[in-house]
């Protein structure tokens, strides 16, 4: 053993440690920044609506404790990737590429790359990762109508299901509300009902078909770059097929 080697190799892995506690410590404050401001705003909402002598559903929300948790960690290959739960069950390293793709021509319009688990003048489809007080809130106020869904569909419904008259919307102005009624009715599911046919063919083709399944960048910067030059081969793809139809 060359002690003096061992040594050094010793405090350069306490120093990237240290580094690797630090990002854990300042991203469990903005966690806890972020899930404090949504504690407040819950907490307001049930306030006023027991100042106005309605009954607040649900039960009453507990306040987010501040400091990293015993599960956080951090990866010291690529520190900017996350821990996300995956289809199919199970998590995985890796960042969340996103698409926004036209209904007419399944051409992506804009792609992102997002560290996040969960995301004009038309309207906004979205599943349910995107669902959130907020961006409905974001929607309304740029005059977009948002078609979010709130949970998991329900497949096969019966026939009864099917074809039962629209129920009558509510009487309030809560937009979340206001949202899941519009999902269940007739035009609301034949709408959201688009995105299954548009979205999800671009993402299975890209996968399956053009052998994209992971990339080979580190670093979010690098990886939002990959993922652009990959819409940009679907939109090359699909542009050839659109000019011979």
């Amino acid at each position: 053993m060359n002690i003096p080697e061992e040594i050094a190799r010793r405090e350069e892995r306490l120093k990237v440690l240290a580094a690797a506690k630090e990002t854990i410590e300042a991203r469990a404050q903005e966690r806890f920044e972020r899930e404090q401001a949504e504690y407040q705003q819950k907490t307001d909402k049930r306030a006023a609506q027991k100042k106005a002598g309605q009954k607040p559903r649900g039960s009453e929300s507990k306040p987010p404790q501040p400091g990293p948790k015993a599960k956080d960690q951090v990866n010291l290959t690529d520190e900017e990737s996350r821990i996300m739960p995956v289809s199919g069950g199970g998590f995985e390293q890796c960042y969340n590429a996103q698409a926004s793709v036209d209904t007419d021509t399944m051409l992506v319009v804009s792609e992102h790359m997002s560290q996040a688990p969960n995301d004009k003048a038309e309207d906004f489809l979205a599943d349910t990762g995107y669902f959130s007080t907020a961006n409905v809130q974001a929607c309304i106020t740029s005059g977009i109508k948002p078609s979010i869904a709130t949970g998991r569909d329900q497949h096969n419904l019966s026939v009864f299901e099917r074809f039962v008259p629209d129920s009558p919307a509510p009487d309030t102005d809560d937009p979340v509300e206001l949202v899941k009624h519009r999902l269940t009715t007739h035009a609301g599911r034949a709408l959201y009902g688009l995105r299954k046919q548009t979205v999800e063919p671009v993402f299975g083709i890209i996968k399956q078909v053009m052998g994209f399944r992971q990339f080979s960048m580190r670093g979010i910067e690098k990886v939002a770059g990959e993922w652009a030059l990959v819409t940009l081969a679907w939109n090359l793809k699909r542009m050839n097929i659109l000019r011979m139809t």
